[in-house]
């Protein structure tokens, strides 16, 4: 059974920072594609970041700069290390495995930029 559990979650003020991770069982971790993924209130699902199964890194505009993704093959995880969060940040986090035409999903986790 595939599971993907992502935390850290919460809430943070604007300019302030949080990591999420996503543990990940079931798959052979290295192999796939991990990324991350967010959904606003009343927004489509966006691309956050990923990172293959080599490391190469993408990043969606919005967070370039802020934001890092990486991952520890050892323990099954991927981070998303947030930085300089702003309000427009807030979302619920998913957490993604891909390797070709197969696709995983967390349930999410919930981050609130707000004052």
């Amino acid at each position: 059974q595939v599971q993907l559990v992502e935390s850290g979650g919460g809430l943070v003020q604007p300019g302030g920072s949080l990591r999420l991770s996503c543990a990940a069982s079931g798959i052979i971790f290295s192999s796939y594609r991990m990324g991350w993924y967010r959904q606003a209130p009343g927004k489509q699902r966006e691309l956050v970041a990923t990172i293959s199964s080599g490391g190469t890194t993408n990043y969606a505009d919005s967070v370039k700069g802020r934001f890092t993704i990486s991952r520890d093959n050892a323990k099954n995880t991927v981070y998303l290390q947030m930085n300089t969060l702003k309000a427009e940040d807030t979302a619920v986090y998913y957490c993604n495995a891909r390797d070709n035409a197969i696709n995983y999903w967390g349930q999410g986790t919930l981050v609130t930029v707000s004052s």
